[in-house]
């Protein structure tokens, strides 16, 4: 089961590679998940292996 704030947007970490840094949410299809990490650029996920962990929503998004 793939986590119910996956979605555009969010900022995440991933649990397995800290040094990534945070990552935004690009895109969710099925089960794969991309992200755009500072450290990493964009990386696929495949979220029913990896459980990313949720920071929050994007900021920059808000008035």
């Amino acid at each position: 089961m793939i986590d119910p704030f996956l979605e555009p947007g969010v900022l995440v970490r991933h649990p397995g590679q800290p040094d990534w840094g945070l990552g935004q949410v690009q895109s969710v299809i099925g089960h794969r998940v991309t992200v755009n990490f500072e450290e990493a650029g964009k990386q696929t996920i495949d979220a029913t292996r990896v459980r990313l962990v949720f920071v929050g929503d994007d900021p920059r998004g808000q008035a």
